[in-house]
């Protein structure tokens, strides 16, 4: 039976209902467990004010930090904060999924052992929901078993702590996006399998085209920055590299239609050709 350390990393995220369904499972099956949250400098103090609530839960609590230090670091900051030798890590906005969950980890086998995800559709116009659809079959376990280091992320994966102190995330890593790439680049070079389970956790929480659009780029400035080392492990850096005829028309398409495109999306009916197109053009005009 595996001892368990939970750990959540949040920012602007109500998570009491996760940490509750979490530690009612860990209670029914009578394992050693801890479930701790990381707050990263959240700026909603209603939120804060609920997740304040964790701390009254058995064997849970809830560590409030001043100053944002990035998805990589407050990741870093759990581990640090963990006593057992295994560790779950679960991102804020994730919602319970099914009543077995706790125990499907428990008997799994691995080092490290990525969940997967499935998707609630959210409502009519939002790009993130229209996004997240349009790639929900590259959630399921076998589409991510046969790209296990590149489909490997941090929302739902169990590590032994001992491997997880041996590969930290990259604190260079302060922005949105990659640090989970990276990670699984750096597991596939030591050797240490990542072995992908159908253990989903539930993503429902959508925020607006504007804020995803804005998310987007700045996980494309984080791709370019670390180009070098996520070659091979992104499937946009590779089609820009492998296809420059195609790259030069869709950068020249950019700088004209640029504002256009981010307009459209950031509007009530964006289309998602129209997304992949300014994703791409916006990563060449880099």
């Amino acid at each position: 039976m595996k001892d368990l350390s939970i750990l959540i990393p949040t920012y602007n995220d109500e998570c009491l209902g996760l940490v509750s369904a979490l530690q009612q499972q860990a209670v029914a099956l009578g394992i050693n467990y801890e479930i701790i949250v990381a707050d990263d400098g959240s700026t909603q103090q209603d939120v804060l004010q609920t997740n304040q609530q964790i701390n009254a839960l058995a064997d849970c609590r809830m560590i409030a930090r001043n100053v944002n230090v990035g998805r990589a670091a407050i990741r870093n900051f759990l581990v640090q904060q963990a006593q057992y030798e295994w560790l779950l890590f679960i991102d804020g906005d994730m919602t319970m999924h099914r009543d077995d969950y706790l125990q499907r980890y428990l008997a799994a086998e691995g080092e490290v052992v990525c969940g997967g995800l499935v998707i609630k559709e959210g409502v009519k116009g939002n790009l993130r929901s229209m996004y997240e659809m349009r790639h929900e079959q590259e959630h399921t376990a076998i589409r991510r078993q046969q790209r296990p280091y590149q489909d490997f992320h941090t929302a739902n994966f169990l590590i032994r702590r001992q491997t997880m102190k041996t590969h930290l995330f990259d604190e260079r890593f302060r922005h949105y996006g990659y640090e989970d790439v990276l990670l699984g680049k750096r597991l596939e070079q030591d050797g240490i399998p990542i072995h992908h389970i159908d253990n989903p956790l539930s993503f429902e929480v959508y925020e607006t085209n504007l804020a995803f659009v804005c998310k987007t780029e700045e996980g494309l400035r984080t791709l370019y920055q670390f180009r070098d080392e996520l070659r091979g492990y992104s499937r946009l850096l590779d089609f820009a590299e492998r296809r420059p005829w195609t790259a030069r028309m869709v950068r020249l398409w950019h700088l004209l239609a640029a504002k256009w495109e981010r307009r459209h999306l950031c509007g009530n009916a964006p289309k998602l050709t129209v997304f992949n197109l300014y994703r791409l053009g916006y990563f060449l005009q880099l």
